[in-house]
């Protein structure tokens, strides 16, 4: 029986999220802080982080604003991962079902 390659999609939400968050940390300031200072609702901005919402370019920019980083180093980290995520190949994986039975 031959294996099935199963490969999550590469959401750019996710990875920009991600970014975000570790430049928040590198930067040691919390959620509440950055939405203070980009004037955008905390949950808001916890779902950007999160993978779960989209950020606008004006909201990118607020942000990138608020940790005093350019919205190019930001996306160059982005790219990056994608980059790096791409360059990984997918080992297949037996269906449970399949080898069960």
């Amino acid at each position: 029986m031959k294996a099935e390659v199963h490969v999550k999609p590469v959401l750019m939400r996710e990875l920009l999220g991600t970014t975000l968050r570790e430049f928040r940390m590198a930067a040691a300031m919390t959620l509440r802080e950055v939405s203070s200072v980009a004037r955008v609702s905390l949950g808001y901005l916890s779902e950007v982080e999160r993978g779960q919402k989209e950020a606008s370019s004006e909201l990118l920019n607020a942000i990138c604003g608020a940790l005093d980083v350019s919205l190019a180093d930001v996306l160059r980290r982005v790219s990056d991962k994608v980059d790096a995520l791409e360059k990984v190949t997918p080992l297949p994986v037996a269906n449970a079902r399949a080898t069960a039975a």
